[in-house]
Protein backbone atom coordinates (compact mmCIF):
# COMPACT_ATOMS: atom_id res chain seq x y z
CA UNK A 1 0.00 0.00 0.00
CA UNK A 2 1.38 3.70 -0.66
CA UNK A 3 0.86 5.98 1.79
CA UNK A 4 0.37 8.78 -0.78
CA UNK A 5 3.66 10.09 -0.99
CA UNK A 6 6.17 10.28 -3.82
CA UNK A 7 8.77 8.64 -3.74
CA UNK A 8 11.90 10.50 -2.47
CA UNK A 9 13.77 11.00 -5.61
CA UNK A 10 10.27 12.55 -7.31
CA UNK A 11 10.03 14.84 -4.28
CA UNK A 12 13.54 15.86 -4.85
CA UNK A 13 12.84 16.61 -8.41
CA UNK A 14 9.64 18.56 -8.11
CA UNK A 15 11.17 20.68 -5.20
CA UNK A 16 14.74 21.40 -7.33
CA UNK A 17 12.43 22.46 -10.04
CA UNK A 18 10.16 24.25 -7.85
CA UNK A 19 13.14 25.97 -6.45
CA UNK A 20 14.56 26.92 -10.15
CA UNK A 21 11.27 28.08 -11.35
CA UNK A 22 10.96 30.22 -7.98
CA UNK A 23 14.75 31.54 -8.73
CA UNK A 24 13.75 32.29 -12.19
CA UNK A 25 10.37 34.24 -11.40
CA UNK A 26 12.54 36.24 -9.72
CA UNK A 27 15.48 37.01 -11.34
CA UNK A 28 13.17 38.34 -14.01
CA UNK A 29 11.77 39.99 -11.64
CA UNK A 30 14.94 41.76 -10.74
CA UNK A 31 16.18 41.94 -13.92
CA UNK A 32 12.72 44.13 -14.72
CA UNK A 33 12.99 46.12 -12.22
CA UNK A 34 16.69 47.14 -12.80
CA UNK A 35 15.81 47.34 -16.33
CA UNK A 36 12.71 49.75 -16.34
CA UNK A 37 15.21 52.18 -13.87
CA UNK A 38 18.25 51.56 -16.05
CA UNK A 39 15.97 52.62 -18.95
CA UNK A 40 14.33 55.68 -17.28
CA UNK A 41 18.14 56.90 -16.34
CA UNK A 42 19.55 56.52 -19.62
CA UNK A 43 15.95 58.28 -20.98
CA UNK A 44 17.44 61.29 -18.19
CA UNK A 45 20.91 60.97 -19.98
CA UNK A 46 19.36 61.56 -23.62
CA UNK A 47 17.00 64.77 -22.90
CA UNK A 48 19.53 66.01 -20.42
CA UNK A 49 22.60 65.51 -23.27
CA UNK A 50 20.22 67.10 -26.00
CA UNK A 51 19.97 70.58 -23.30
CA UNK A 52 23.48 70.29 -22.65
CA UNK A 53 24.86 70.99 -26.27
CA UNK A 54 22.40 73.84 -26.28
CA UNK A 55 23.78 75.00 -23.57
CA UNK A 56 27.49 74.93 -24.69
CA UNK A 57 26.11 76.59 -27.95
CA UNK A 58 25.22 79.11 -26.06
CA UNK A 59 28.58 79.69 -24.19
CA UNK A 60 26.26 79.44 -20.67
CA UNK A 61 28.70 76.97 -18.98
CA UNK A 62 26.92 77.01 -15.46
CA UNK A 63 23.63 75.08 -17.06
CA UNK A 64 26.13 73.18 -19.03
CA UNK A 65 28.19 72.14 -15.62
CA UNK A 66 24.21 71.32 -13.92
CA UNK A 67 23.70 69.75 -16.41
CA UNK A 68 26.52 67.46 -17.03
CA UNK A 69 26.53 66.54 -13.11
CA UNK A 70 22.40 64.99 -13.86
CA UNK A 71 24.14 63.14 -16.85
CA UNK A 72 26.49 62.02 -14.65
CA UNK A 73 24.50 60.94 -11.56
CA UNK A 74 21.55 59.29 -14.11
CA UNK A 75 24.41 57.50 -16.20
CA UNK A 76 25.78 55.64 -12.97
CA UNK A 77 22.47 54.83 -11.91
CA UNK A 78 22.02 53.02 -14.97
CA UNK A 79 25.74 51.57 -14.79
CA UNK A 80 25.05 50.07 -11.68
CA UNK A 81 21.58 48.59 -12.26
CA UNK A 82 23.27 47.06 -15.32
CA UNK A 83 26.20 45.53 -14.09
CA UNK A 84 25.44 43.22 -11.50
CA UNK A 85 26.00 39.35 -11.80
CA UNK A 86 22.34 38.19 -12.52
CA UNK A 87 21.97 41.27 -15.53
CA UNK A 88 25.00 40.14 -16.95
CA UNK A 89 23.70 36.32 -16.57
CA UNK A 90 20.60 37.33 -18.76
CA UNK A 91 23.22 39.02 -21.19
CA UNK A 92 25.05 35.21 -21.86
CA UNK A 93 21.58 33.76 -23.11
CA UNK A 94 20.68 33.00 -26.50
CA UNK A 95 18.14 35.50 -28.48
CA UNK A 96 17.52 37.71 -25.52
CA UNK A 97 20.94 38.20 -24.44
CA UNK A 98 21.95 40.59 -26.89
CA UNK A 99 19.25 42.95 -25.75
CA UNK A 100 20.66 42.69 -21.82
CA UNK A 101 24.44 43.09 -23.41
CA UNK A 102 23.24 46.40 -25.05
CA UNK A 103 21.55 48.20 -22.18
CA UNK A 104 24.50 47.23 -20.11
CA UNK A 105 26.75 48.36 -22.40
CA UNK A 106 25.59 51.91 -23.41
CA UNK A 107 24.88 52.67 -19.37
CA UNK A 108 28.71 51.80 -19.02
CA UNK A 109 29.49 53.73 -21.76
CA UNK A 110 27.53 56.87 -20.63
CA UNK A 111 29.08 56.51 -17.45
CA UNK A 112 32.42 56.57 -18.75
CA UNK A 113 31.77 59.50 -20.97
CA UNK A 114 30.22 61.62 -18.34
CA UNK A 115 32.49 61.12 -15.81
CA UNK A 116 35.59 61.16 -18.16
CA UNK A 117 34.75 63.25 -20.80
CA UNK A 118 32.40 65.89 -19.86
CA UNK A 119 33.48 67.47 -16.85
CA UNK A 120 37.12 67.90 -18.23
CA UNK A 121 35.87 69.64 -21.66
CA UNK A 122 33.60 71.81 -20.02
CA UNK A 123 36.89 72.99 -17.21
CA UNK A 124 38.88 73.16 -20.46
CA UNK A 125 35.82 75.31 -21.87
CA UNK A 126 35.73 77.17 -18.93
CA UNK A 127 39.20 77.99 -19.16
CA UNK A 128 39.36 79.18 -22.47
CA UNK A 129 36.51 81.76 -22.02
CA UNK A 130 34.12 81.11 -24.93
CA UNK A 131 32.18 84.10 -24.42
CA UNK A 132 35.17 85.91 -25.87
CA UNK A 133 37.85 83.16 -26.63
CA UNK A 134 40.60 86.00 -26.32
CA UNK A 135 40.16 87.50 -29.12
CA UNK A 136 41.05 91.60 -29.16
CA UNK A 137 41.31 93.68 -32.41
CA UNK A 138 41.86 90.53 -34.89
CA UNK A 139 44.28 88.63 -32.36
CA UNK A 140 43.74 85.61 -30.43
CA UNK A 141 45.22 84.87 -27.21
CA UNK A 142 47.21 81.74 -27.95
CA UNK A 143 48.28 80.92 -24.22
CA UNK A 144 45.21 79.39 -22.73
CA UNK A 145 45.01 76.95 -25.40
CA UNK A 146 48.55 75.29 -23.73
CA UNK A 147 46.46 75.24 -20.45
CA UNK A 148 43.87 73.16 -21.65
CA UNK A 149 45.37 70.80 -23.84
CA UNK A 150 45.76 68.01 -21.33
CA UNK A 151 42.48 67.76 -20.20
CA UNK A 152 40.99 67.68 -24.25
CA UNK A 153 43.69 64.66 -24.65
CA UNK A 154 42.31 63.04 -21.59
CA UNK A 155 38.50 63.88 -22.45
CA UNK A 156 39.82 62.48 -26.09
CA UNK A 157 40.88 59.72 -25.25
CA UNK A 158 38.16 58.40 -23.67
CA UNK A 159 35.58 59.65 -26.43
CA UNK A 160 37.72 57.61 -28.94
CA UNK A 161 37.53 54.59 -26.59
CA UNK A 162 33.91 54.72 -26.03
CA UNK A 163 33.39 55.37 -29.67
CA UNK A 164 35.12 51.92 -30.56
CA UNK A 165 32.79 50.03 -27.72
CA UNK A 166 29.48 51.88 -29.03
CA UNK A 167 30.52 50.76 -32.41
CA UNK A 168 31.04 47.06 -31.67
CA UNK A 169 27.45 46.89 -30.17
CA UNK A 170 25.51 45.08 -32.41
CA UNK A 171 22.52 46.80 -32.73
CA UNK A 172 20.93 44.55 -35.30
CA UNK A 173 20.71 41.99 -32.80
CA UNK A 174 18.80 43.82 -30.55
CA UNK A 175 14.50 44.31 -30.11
CA UNK A 176 13.65 47.78 -32.44
CA UNK A 177 13.34 49.91 -30.04
CA UNK A 178 16.35 49.06 -28.45
CA UNK A 179 18.50 49.50 -32.13
CA UNK A 180 17.06 52.77 -32.53
CA UNK A 181 18.49 53.75 -29.13
CA UNK A 182 22.13 52.01 -29.65
CA UNK A 183 22.23 53.74 -32.92
CA UNK A 184 21.49 57.34 -32.00
CA UNK A 185 23.57 56.63 -29.14
CA UNK A 186 26.27 55.91 -31.51
CA UNK A 187 25.83 58.53 -33.29
CA UNK A 188 25.99 61.15 -30.63
CA UNK A 189 29.13 59.43 -29.07
CA UNK A 190 31.07 60.16 -32.54
CA UNK A 191 29.92 63.24 -33.23
CA UNK A 192 31.01 64.12 -29.22
CA UNK A 193 34.71 62.06 -30.03
CA UNK A 194 34.47 64.61 -33.42
CA UNK A 195 34.24 67.35 -31.89
CA UNK A 196 36.07 66.67 -29.05
CA UNK A 197 38.64 65.62 -30.90
CA UNK A 198 39.13 68.72 -33.24
CA UNK A 199 39.07 70.73 -30.19
CA UNK A 200 42.22 68.72 -29.00
CA UNK A 201 43.88 69.58 -32.37
CA UNK A 202 43.45 72.85 -32.14
CA UNK A 203 44.81 73.51 -28.72
CA UNK A 204 47.65 71.56 -29.50
CA UNK A 205 47.86 73.05 -32.98
CA UNK A 206 46.75 76.87 -32.86
CA UNK A 207 49.68 78.12 -30.90
CA UNK A 208 52.38 77.45 -32.73
CA UNK A 209 49.93 77.40 -36.78
CA UNK A 210 48.65 80.88 -35.27
CA UNK A 211 52.78 82.21 -35.32
CA UNK A 212 53.23 81.84 -31.20
CA UNK A 213 57.03 80.75 -31.75
CA UNK A 214 57.28 83.22 -35.07
CA UNK A 215 55.30 84.42 -37.78
CA UNK A 216 53.27 81.84 -40.70
CA UNK A 217 52.14 81.99 -43.84
CA UNK A 218 49.23 80.14 -45.47
CA UNK A 219 47.82 80.23 -48.96
CA UNK A 220 43.82 80.15 -48.84
CA UNK A 221 42.34 78.48 -51.51
CA UNK A 222 38.38 79.04 -52.10
CA UNK A 223 36.68 76.47 -54.35
CA UNK A 224 33.75 77.14 -56.56
CA UNK A 225 31.03 74.15 -55.60
CA UNK A 226 29.20 75.37 -58.67
CA UNK A 227 32.22 73.66 -60.82
CA UNK A 228 32.92 70.20 -58.57
CA UNK A 229 35.91 69.24 -57.83
CA UNK A 230 36.86 66.06 -55.46
CA UNK A 231 37.54 67.77 -52.61
CA UNK A 232 34.57 70.46 -53.58
CA UNK A 233 34.98 72.68 -56.16
CA UNK A 234 37.46 74.60 -58.50
CA UNK A 235 39.96 76.85 -57.38
CA UNK A 236 38.85 80.60 -57.77
CA UNK A 237 40.19 83.27 -55.88
CA UNK A 238 43.27 82.43 -53.95
CA UNK A 239 44.89 84.31 -51.35
CA UNK A 240 48.05 84.62 -48.54
CA UNK A 241 47.15 84.96 -45.00
CA UNK A 242 49.93 85.98 -42.29
CA UNK A 243 49.81 85.00 -39.02
CA UNK A 244 51.84 85.95 -35.61
CA UNK A 245 51.43 86.11 -32.45
CA UNK A 246 47.71 84.63 -32.61
CA UNK A 247 46.90 87.70 -35.53
CA UNK A 248 45.77 86.94 -38.68
CA UNK A 249 46.18 89.48 -41.73
CA UNK A 250 45.22 89.14 -45.54
CA UNK A 251 48.36 89.87 -47.56
CA UNK A 252 47.93 88.96 -50.85
CA UNK A 253 44.89 88.15 -53.13
CA UNK A 254 44.85 86.34 -56.34
CA UNK A 255 43.10 84.22 -59.22
CA UNK A 256 43.61 81.98 -61.55
CA UNK A 257 44.79 83.74 -64.68
CA UNK A 258 47.83 84.38 -61.95
CA UNK A 259 49.12 80.62 -62.63
CA UNK A 260 49.13 79.96 -66.22
CA UNK A 261 49.09 76.56 -67.23
CA UNK A 262 52.70 74.59 -67.12
CA UNK A 263 54.84 72.98 -69.43
CA UNK A 264 55.81 70.30 -67.60
CA UNK A 265 53.31 69.24 -65.01
CA UNK A 266 53.82 69.03 -60.91
CA UNK A 267 54.59 65.29 -60.26
CA UNK A 268 51.67 63.36 -58.96
CA UNK A 269 50.49 60.04 -57.69
CA UNK A 270 49.69 57.15 -60.13
CA UNK A 271 46.15 57.23 -58.47
CA UNK A 272 45.82 60.97 -59.34
CA UNK A 273 47.12 59.82 -63.36
CA UNK A 274 44.64 57.04 -63.46
CA UNK A 275 41.97 59.22 -62.70
CA UNK A 276 42.21 62.75 -64.36
CA UNK A 277 45.86 62.49 -66.33
CA UNK A 278 47.88 64.98 -65.55
CA UNK A 279 45.85 67.97 -65.65
CA UNK A 280 45.80 68.92 -61.88
CA UNK A 281 50.02 68.52 -62.25
CA UNK A 282 49.25 71.19 -65.33
CA UNK A 283 46.70 73.73 -63.97
CA UNK A 284 45.95 75.49 -60.93
CA UNK A 285 41.73 75.20 -60.59
CA UNK A 286 42.13 71.17 -60.93
CA UNK A 287 44.89 70.66 -58.00
CA UNK A 288 41.53 70.10 -56.12
CA UNK A 289 40.59 66.82 -58.44
CA UNK A 290 43.29 65.22 -56.22
CA UNK A 291 41.24 63.38 -53.93
CA UNK A 292 43.97 62.99 -51.16
CA UNK A 293 44.14 66.77 -49.59
CA UNK A 294 47.64 65.55 -48.04
CA UNK A 295 48.90 65.43 -51.87
CA UNK A 296 47.21 68.24 -52.71
CA UNK A 297 47.76 70.67 -50.17
CA UNK A 298 51.76 70.64 -50.90
CA UNK A 299 50.92 71.16 -54.81
CA UNK A 300 49.11 74.30 -53.98
CA UNK A 301 51.74 75.56 -51.88
CA UNK A 302 54.01 74.78 -54.68
CA UNK A 303 52.34 76.86 -57.25
CA UNK A 304 52.42 79.75 -55.26
CA UNK A 305 55.85 79.97 -54.34
CA UNK A 306 57.19 79.01 -57.79
CA UNK A 307 54.72 82.42 -58.94
CA UNK A 308 55.13 84.64 -56.25
CA UNK A 309 58.25 83.60 -54.14
CA UNK A 310 57.53 83.56 -50.73
CA UNK A 311 57.45 80.46 -48.25
CA UNK A 312 54.48 78.72 -47.19
CA UNK A 313 54.05 77.17 -44.12
CA UNK A 314 50.63 75.24 -45.11
CA UNK A 315 47.27 75.52 -47.11
CA UNK A 316 43.89 75.44 -46.24
CA UNK A 317 40.57 75.06 -48.69
CA UNK A 318 37.62 76.03 -48.01
CA UNK A 319 34.39 75.89 -50.41
CA UNK A 320 32.04 78.92 -50.91
CA UNK A 321 29.04 77.31 -49.18
CA UNK A 322 31.05 78.02 -45.62
CA UNK A 323 30.14 81.25 -46.54
CA UNK A 324 26.46 80.51 -45.42
CA UNK A 325 27.95 79.26 -42.16
CA UNK A 326 30.08 82.40 -41.70
CA UNK A 327 27.48 84.89 -42.13
CA UNK A 328 25.32 83.85 -39.54
CA UNK A 329 28.32 84.57 -37.67
CA UNK A 330 29.21 87.92 -39.32
CA UNK A 331 25.48 89.26 -40.41
CA UNK A 332 25.06 90.93 -43.79
CA UNK A 333 28.11 91.40 -45.59
CA UNK A 334 28.95 93.66 -48.77
CA UNK A 335 30.93 93.34 -51.61
CA UNK A 336 31.00 95.38 -55.05
CA UNK A 337 27.56 96.25 -55.93
CA UNK A 338 26.02 93.37 -53.92
CA UNK A 339 25.12 92.89 -49.71
CA UNK A 340 24.85 88.88 -48.83
CA UNK A 341 23.14 87.62 -45.76
CA UNK A 342 23.20 84.17 -44.60
CA UNK A 343 20.17 83.25 -46.51
CA UNK A 344 21.19 84.89 -49.91
CA UNK A 345 24.72 84.25 -50.28
CA UNK A 346 25.27 81.05 -51.82
CA UNK A 347 22.99 81.58 -54.25
CA UNK A 348 24.76 85.06 -55.14
CA UNK A 349 28.13 83.86 -55.36
CA UNK A 350 27.40 80.48 -56.88
CA UNK A 351 24.31 81.71 -59.22
CA UNK A 352 23.43 85.05 -59.70
CA UNK A 353 26.57 86.95 -59.85
CA UNK A 354 26.95 85.50 -63.60
CA UNK A 355 24.12 87.06 -64.79
CA UNK A 356 24.73 90.04 -63.41
CA UNK A 357 28.22 90.64 -64.16
CA UNK A 358 29.25 88.61 -66.77
CA UNK A 359 32.80 89.86 -67.35
CA UNK A 360 35.08 86.87 -65.73
CA UNK A 361 37.62 89.38 -64.58
CA UNK A 362 35.16 91.71 -62.75
CA UNK A 363 33.73 88.99 -61.49
CA UNK A 364 37.27 87.85 -60.24
CA UNK A 365 37.92 91.33 -58.72
CA UNK A 366 34.40 90.68 -56.70
CA UNK A 367 35.13 87.63 -55.30
CA UNK A 368 38.35 88.78 -54.26
CA UNK A 369 36.36 91.76 -52.30
CA UNK A 370 33.78 89.08 -50.64
CA UNK A 371 36.75 86.97 -49.43
CA UNK A 372 38.30 89.37 -47.86
CA UNK A 373 35.26 91.38 -46.71
CA UNK A 374 34.37 88.21 -45.26
CA UNK A 375 37.60 87.36 -44.06
CA UNK A 376 37.70 91.29 -41.49
CA UNK A 377 34.10 90.48 -40.34
CA UNK A 378 35.14 86.92 -38.99
CA UNK A 379 38.36 88.47 -37.34
CA UNK A 380 36.68 92.04 -35.96
CA UNK A 381 33.40 91.69 -35.76
CA UNK A 382 31.47 88.08 -35.35
CA UNK A 383 30.38 87.09 -32.36
CA UNK A 384 33.59 84.17 -30.72
CA UNK A 385 30.81 81.89 -30.17
CA UNK A 386 29.06 81.88 -33.13
CA UNK A 387 32.09 81.90 -35.12
CA UNK A 388 33.15 78.68 -33.49
CA UNK A 389 29.50 77.25 -34.46
CA UNK A 390 30.27 78.51 -38.12
CA UNK A 391 33.78 76.51 -38.47
CA UNK A 392 32.67 73.54 -36.59
CA UNK A 393 29.64 72.92 -38.86
CA UNK A 394 31.53 73.79 -41.91
CA UNK A 395 34.31 70.98 -40.94
CA UNK A 396 31.92 68.34 -40.07
CA UNK A 397 30.55 68.95 -43.34
CA UNK A 398 34.35 68.46 -44.94
CA UNK A 399 34.31 72.20 -46.37
CA UNK A 400 37.98 72.80 -44.68
CA UNK A 401 41.11 71.15 -45.17
CA UNK A 402 44.48 72.07 -43.68
CA UNK A 403 47.88 71.28 -44.79
CA UNK A 404 50.94 72.11 -42.88
CA UNK A 405 54.32 72.01 -43.94
CA UNK A 406 55.36 71.37 -40.63
CA UNK A 407 55.61 67.32 -39.91
CA UNK A 408 54.50 67.47 -36.54
CA UNK A 409 51.35 69.45 -37.36
CA UNK A 410 50.88 67.94 -40.60
CA UNK A 411 50.56 63.90 -38.43
CA UNK A 412 48.03 65.69 -36.18
CA UNK A 413 45.70 67.62 -39.20
CA UNK A 414 46.74 63.87 -41.52
CA UNK A 415 44.53 61.82 -38.32
CA UNK A 416 41.71 64.51 -38.31
CA UNK A 417 38.85 64.75 -40.74
CA UNK A 418 40.65 68.21 -41.40
CA UNK A 419 42.99 66.85 -43.08
CA UNK A 420 41.40 65.63 -45.53
CA UNK A 421 43.05 62.24 -46.41
CA UNK A 422 41.64 59.16 -47.68
CA UNK A 423 39.80 57.94 -45.08
CA UNK A 424 41.28 54.40 -43.18
CA UNK A 425 38.98 51.71 -42.05
CA UNK A 426 39.17 50.96 -38.57
CA UNK A 427 35.82 51.04 -36.38
CA UNK A 428 33.81 51.85 -39.61
CA UNK A 429 34.16 50.66 -43.10
CA UNK A 430 34.38 53.63 -45.90
CA UNK A 431 33.46 54.18 -49.27
CA UNK A 432 33.01 57.09 -51.02
CA UNK A 433 32.04 59.45 -53.98
CA UNK A 434 34.01 61.58 -56.18
CA UNK A 435 32.36 64.08 -58.43
CA UNK A 436 34.38 66.07 -60.82
CA UNK A 437 32.90 68.71 -63.30
CA UNK A 438 34.23 68.34 -66.66
CA UNK A 439 31.49 70.82 -68.71
CA UNK A 440 33.85 74.08 -68.40
CA UNK A 441 30.94 75.87 -66.80
CA UNK A 442 29.31 76.52 -63.23
CA UNK A 443 26.16 74.19 -63.59
CA UNK A 444 26.59 72.05 -60.66
CA UNK A 445 24.80 75.06 -58.81
CA UNK A 446 21.77 72.70 -60.24
CA UNK A 447 23.80 69.23 -59.68
CA UNK A 448 21.83 66.56 -57.37
CA UNK A 449 22.57 63.24 -56.07
CA UNK A 450 21.86 60.40 -53.82
CA UNK A 451 24.08 57.52 -52.34
CA UNK A 452 22.42 54.41 -50.88
CA UNK A 453 24.52 51.84 -49.52
CA UNK A 454 23.49 47.97 -49.40
CA UNK A 455 24.79 45.71 -47.35
CA UNK A 456 25.15 41.39 -47.27
CA UNK A 457 25.68 38.95 -49.33
CA UNK A 458 25.63 37.84 -52.95
CA UNK A 459 26.83 34.65 -54.39
CA UNK A 460 27.90 33.27 -51.03
CA UNK A 461 30.31 36.42 -50.85
CA UNK A 462 29.87 39.09 -48.39
CA UNK A 463 29.46 42.04 -50.33
CA UNK A 464 28.80 45.83 -50.17
CA UNK A 465 26.89 47.57 -52.53
CA UNK A 466 26.96 51.67 -53.41
CA UNK A 467 24.50 53.61 -55.90
CA UNK A 468 24.87 56.80 -56.83
CA UNK A 469 21.92 58.42 -58.62
CA UNK A 470 23.20 61.88 -60.55
CA UNK A 471 20.91 64.32 -61.70
CA UNK A 472 21.12 67.31 -63.72
CA UNK A 473 18.22 70.07 -62.00
CA UNK A 474 19.14 73.12 -64.24
CA UNK A 475 15.78 74.36 -66.43
CA UNK A 476 14.80 73.15 -69.69
CA UNK A 477 15.75 75.72 -71.50
CA UNK A 478 19.17 76.26 -69.63
CA UNK A 479 20.99 76.75 -72.81
CA UNK A 480 19.41 80.20 -73.52
CA UNK A 481 18.51 81.20 -70.31
CA UNK A 482 21.48 81.15 -68.25
CA UNK A 483 24.65 82.88 -69.17
CA UNK A 484 27.37 81.40 -71.64
CA UNK A 485 29.72 81.28 -68.48
CA UNK A 486 27.48 79.14 -66.46
CA UNK A 487 26.60 76.76 -69.25
CA UNK A 488 30.42 77.00 -70.87
CA UNK A 489 28.09 77.55 -74.21
CA UNK A 490 29.15 73.99 -75.65
CA UNK A 491 32.94 75.49 -75.47
CA UNK A 492 34.20 72.08 -74.37
CA UNK A 493 32.11 69.89 -76.60
CA UNK A 494 29.29 70.02 -74.10
CA UNK A 495 25.70 71.19 -75.64
CA UNK A 496 24.64 74.31 -73.73
CA UNK A 497 22.96 73.00 -70.56
CA UNK A 498 24.00 69.57 -70.69
CA UNK A 499 26.13 68.59 -68.17
CA UNK A 500 29.54 66.39 -68.14
CA UNK A 501 30.68 65.20 -64.60
CA UNK A 502 33.33 62.42 -63.75
CA UNK A 503 31.86 60.10 -61.07
CA UNK A 504 34.16 57.80 -58.75
CA UNK A 505 33.18 55.22 -56.52
CA UNK A 506 35.26 53.73 -53.96
CA UNK A 507 34.84 50.48 -52.13
CA UNK A 508 36.52 49.45 -48.83
CA UNK A 509 39.97 49.02 -48.45
CA UNK A 510 40.82 45.85 -49.85
CA UNK A 511 37.82 44.90 -51.80
CA UNK A 512 37.35 44.64 -55.53
CA UNK A 513 34.55 45.22 -58.19
CA UNK A 514 32.21 42.15 -58.27
CA UNK A 515 30.08 43.84 -60.40
CA UNK A 516 29.49 47.56 -62.00
CA UNK A 517 26.72 48.64 -63.84
CA UNK A 518 25.00 52.37 -64.93
CA UNK A 519 21.81 52.06 -65.41
CA UNK A 520 21.36 48.54 -65.72
CA UNK A 521 23.61 48.33 -68.27
CA UNK A 522 27.73 46.89 -68.26
CA UNK A 523 29.79 50.00 -69.43
CA UNK A 524 33.14 50.74 -70.03
CA UNK A 525 34.72 52.73 -66.87
CA UNK A 526 38.28 54.38 -65.42
CA UNK A 527 39.98 51.86 -62.95
CA UNK A 528 42.44 53.09 -60.40
CA UNK A 529 43.88 52.33 -56.86
CA UNK A 530 43.05 54.78 -54.44
CA UNK A 531 45.87 53.54 -51.95
CA UNK A 532 44.26 49.92 -51.18
CA UNK A 533 41.19 51.27 -52.62
CA UNK A 534 39.76 49.80 -55.96
CA UNK A 535 38.05 53.21 -57.21
CA UNK A 536 35.77 53.05 -60.29
CA UNK A 537 35.55 56.17 -62.62
CA UNK A 538 32.16 56.91 -65.02
CA UNK A 539 31.61 59.67 -67.41
CA UNK A 540 28.15 61.12 -67.38
CA UNK A 541 26.56 63.32 -70.00
CA UNK A 542 23.03 64.42 -68.86
CA UNK A 543 20.63 67.05 -70.36
CA UNK A 544 18.66 69.08 -68.19
CA UNK A 545 15.77 67.38 -66.29
CA UNK A 546 18.29 63.93 -66.70
CA UNK A 547 19.53 61.44 -64.26
CA UNK A 548 21.38 58.36 -64.79
CA UNK A 549 22.38 55.63 -61.35
CA UNK A 550 25.26 53.99 -61.78
CA UNK A 551 25.77 50.68 -59.14
CA UNK A 552 28.87 49.39 -58.17
CA UNK A 553 29.18 46.18 -55.63
CA UNK A 554 32.64 45.03 -53.60
CA UNK A 555 33.36 41.96 -52.56
CA UNK A 556 36.48 40.72 -50.61
CA UNK A 557 38.36 42.20 -47.41
CA UNK A 558 36.27 44.90 -46.16
CA UNK A 559 32.90 44.03 -48.00
CA UNK A 560 29.93 43.29 -46.31
CA UNK A 561 30.46 45.31 -42.84
CA UNK A 562 27.02 46.94 -41.63
CA UNK A 563 29.12 49.48 -39.54
CA UNK A 564 29.71 51.54 -43.28
CA UNK A 565 29.49 55.28 -43.48
CA UNK A 566 29.70 57.45 -46.86
CA UNK A 567 32.24 60.00 -47.15
CA UNK A 568 31.36 62.43 -50.58
CA UNK A 569 32.37 65.67 -52.30
CA UNK A 570 30.93 68.68 -50.37
CA UNK A 571 28.48 70.19 -53.25
CA UNK A 572 25.92 73.12 -52.87
CA UNK A 573 23.00 70.69 -51.80
CA UNK A 574 24.18 67.69 -49.59
CA UNK A 575 23.62 64.39 -51.62
CA UNK A 576 20.40 62.41 -49.50
CA UNK A 577 22.56 59.07 -47.97
CA UNK A 578 20.54 56.18 -46.94
CA UNK A 579 21.07 52.67 -46.29
CA UNK A 580 18.79 49.83 -48.57
CA UNK A 581 18.28 46.19 -48.21
CA UNK A 582 20.84 44.66 -50.90
CA UNK A 583 19.39 43.34 -54.04
CA UNK A 584 22.13 41.50 -55.81
CA UNK A 585 22.81 43.66 -59.49
CA UNK A 586 24.80 40.09 -60.34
Amino acid sequence: MSDGRLPVRRRWLRWTIGVIVILLVLAIGWVGIRGIGAVNNLQEVAASSSKLKQAIGQGDLDKAASLSSRIAHHAESAHDLTSDPIWLGFGLLPWIGPNFSAVSDVAEIADDVASDALLPVLEAADALDLASLGLSGGALDLAPFAQIEPSLADASATLTSAETRALGIDADATLPPLADAVREMRSTVTQAATVVGALHGASALLPSMLGAEGPRNYVLAMQNNAELRSSGGIIGAIALLHAENGRITLVQQASVPDFPALDTPLPLSESTVALFEDRPGRYMQNLTSIPDFTEAGPAIATRWQNRFGQPVDGVIAVDAVMTEHLLAATGPLTFGPFTATEETVVDLLLSEIYAAVPDPIAQDEIFSQAAGALLSAALSTADPKDLVAALSASADERRIRIWSAHEDEQAILAASTLGGALPEDDTQTHVGVLLNDITGGKMDFYAGAAITTSIGTCDGEATTQVTVTWKNDAPADAATSLPPYVTADGFYGVPAGSTRTLITVYGPEGATPSHIDRDGEEVSVQTALLGSRSAVQHEVLLAPGESSTITVEYQGTGAGERLTVVDHTPMVTTPETSREQLRCAS
